[in-house]
């Protein structure tokens, strides 16, 4: 039941984070910053809306973890 609640609360997490806050982080990270040629732009982009999306699927698992530590059989 615990890896259950984990797996539902990470992907809850990581939807979140993909609708709401990678893009904006992401281009808010990118505007400051130089760049030779727009596939630079494009890369980096991806690097860290995929970065931030992990970071919440990892978020979501620990929390869930935690969360259905009472649900441990």
């Amino acid at each position: 039941m615990r890896y259950l609640i984990s797996m539902v609360t990470a992907i809850a997490f990581a939807l979140i984070a993909t609708m709401f806050i990678s893009g904006p982080l992401a281009s808010r990270i990118i505007s400051g910053m130089t760049f030779e040629s727009p596939d630079e732009v494009a890369n980096l982009h991806a690097l860290i809306f995929m970065a931030g999306n992990f970071a919440a699927l990892i978020l979501g698992w620990v929390v869930g973890w935690v969360l259905a530590a009472r649900y441990r059989d």
